[in-house]
């Protein structure tokens, strides 16, 4: 079996499963090159396989502040959301720093066992409670449409021209980078499925009209079995293979 490593080695073996070269598909190929985009398009969005967490960071600048807003374009145009924003102190670094100094002398405090480890982790949950209500996340809004990164904060006084912002997010991996995706076993199922109704769509302009030899196509009964195959697989990829909804419990 030919594996798809491209979009159109993809195309090919979609066509072959309707039937060509047995059977000629009458789908124009700028229709084919449109399903193939809505079947990555649909796969970067509900399949967990097609987007990938990363963490990037940005250095505010000056027209971050009068913007009132970072674009993401700039960053990775591929971003599909943003769930978290972490401020990065870039005084508070290295072996001298607060917080490595106090992270030393917690550790060599369990070792030689002075704390508990119970003690231990109950002043740190305190101390994580304090921070989130004296100093807590930032909260982010992030449109893929706009492509732009806002914060709600107040720019002039709450972020400082040079500060480092981490963020956490999810970009779409592109199939040209990774064509592994193009072998995927519901991506190959939901293009053939797409190039079958538009196929179908094709044919019923047609309807009832006899082709040479008597052969008569019914473009609605294909339609109609490719919007059910259509559903159904979906519904498979919301079900079984969608990444679960960014909520806490409890």
């Amino acid at each position: 079996m030919a594996i798809p490593t491209s979009r159109e080695t993809l195309k090919d073996y979609c066509l072959r499963r309707l039937g060509f070269p047995v059977i000629d598909i009458n789908v124009d190929d700028g229709q084919i090159e449109d399903r193939v985009d809505d079947a990555l398009q649909f796969f970067s969005e509900y399949h967990f396989d097609g987007v990938e967490k990363i963490f990037f960071s940005h250095q505010i600048t000056s027209q971050d502040k009068a913007n009132g807003y970072i674009n993401a374009d700039a960053i990775d145009p591929n971003i599909i959301s943003i769930t978290r924003c972490f401020e990065v102190d870039s005084n508070d670094v290295g072996i001298f720093s607060t917080r490595y100094q106090m992270a030393l002398n917690d550790y060599w405090g369990l070792r030689n066992g002075n704390y508990q480890l119970s003690y231990y982790d109950i002043t740190m949950r305190y101390l994580s409670l304090l921070q989130q209500y004296l100093d807590p996340e930032k909260t982010v809004r992030f449109s893929r449409v706009t492509n732009k990164i806002y914060i709600e904060t107040n720019w002039q006084d709450n972020l400082e021209e040079g500060r480092y912002l981490l963020f956490e997010a999810y970009t779409a991996l592109n199939p040209n980078t990774y064509p592994e995706i193009y072998n995927d076993r519901l991506l190959k199922e939901y293009l053939t499925a797409l190039i079958r109704r538009q196929w179908g769509q094709n044919l019923s302009k047609f309807e009832g009209v006899q082709m040479p030899g008597g052969v008569v196509f019914s473009g609605k009964d294909m339609l109609s079995e490719a919007n059910e195959e259509i559903k159904r697989l979906e519904d498979e990829v919301q079900m079984r293979y969608e990444l679960p909804p960014g909520f806490c419990v409890g």
